[in-house]
């Protein structure tokens, strides 16, 4: 690859604040852009995972910082970035990747339920975006990365909480791109489809889901982690300075459609 295209993609000299990060997918991406030269900064709910990712990056001797905090409130999303700036004194990129579940019937879903998945899903990444505009700014600019999900776009049953949160957070992307992008700060977001974590254990671990999966997914199988890194890559690259406000799903293909075509083993979506 020549030096300009590997230019466009690379992270060097730029600080990465990654908002649950210590998970599969954020570990994952984490990794990848210390790798793509990038000083990255993983924030965690868990102390307990983000010791474990502190130990992969020190096997691969990338530089790592980590931050525990509880994003449940607007003060805590700014005093995470102000953490964050005391480390590196700077904030060019923020991944959103924090993300909470209760599979639960609408009719079951309590008043708790309902508060415990908003404020990780939308209001955590809301306001910590909020927090970090004025930085990106001073600095001349940014990217914004949110995760939303293929649920933003259909869903399933027990998940309609998760589901609204994720197409909130699909709107907020392009509310966001579009206030502030008088401020060279790019906001994308990335609708995963099904990815194969411990977090989605409960459905690709059942061997009738497992199946359908299979069956469902024009690729045949589930992502995983890894999938998503180049997306995530080109998105807060400077390759993507003249792309802001845009929903990428990685899906495998789901919302392609589906065959009409009877096939063996397997009886299509529609009638």
């Amino acid at each position: 690859m020549s030096d300009y295209l590997s230019s466009l993609f690379s992270l060097e000299g730029k600080t990465a604040l990654i908002a649950g990060g210590a998970g599969a997918i954020g570990s994952a991406i984490s990794e990848a852009f210390a790798k793509a030269g990038a000083r990255v900064i993983v924030h965690d709910l868990s102390a307990e995972r983000l010791g474990l990712i502190e130990k992969r990056f020190e096997t691969e001797k990338l530089a790592f910082h980590g931050l525990q905090a509880d994003l449940s409130s607007e003060a805590a999303c700014a005093e995470l970035v102000r953490r964050a700036l005391d480390v590196t004194g700077r904030i060019d990129i923020l991944v959103n990747l924090q993300g909470a579940n209760r599979r639960k019937p609408i009719t079951d879903v309590s008043q708790e339920d309902f508060d415990a998945i908003t404020s990780v899903n939308f209001r955590s990444v809301y306001f910590l975006s909020k927090a970090v505009q004025p930085v990106m700014k001073a600095q001349g600019g940014g990217k914004i990365l949110h995760f939303s999900s293929l649920s933003a776009n259909i869903s399933f049953d027990t998940i309609s909480v998760y589901a609204a949160t994720k197409a909130a957070v699909t709107s907020l992307t392009k509310s966001m791109a579009h206030e502030w992008a008088g401020d060279n700060i790019q906001v994308n977001a990335i609708e995963p489809g099904f990815v194969q974590t411990e977090f989605t254990r409960p459905l690709w671990d059942d061997e009738y889901r497992s199946q359908w999966f299979a069956d469902y997914i024009p690729a045949g199988h589930l992502a995983v982690p890894e999938d998503l890194i180049t997306t995530s890559l080109s998105l807060v690259a400077p390759a993507s300075r003249y792309i802001t406000g845009r929903n990428v799903v990685v899906d495998g293909g789901v919302l392609s459609g589906d065959s009409w075509v009877q096939k063996e083993g397997k009886a299509s979506v529609y009638p």
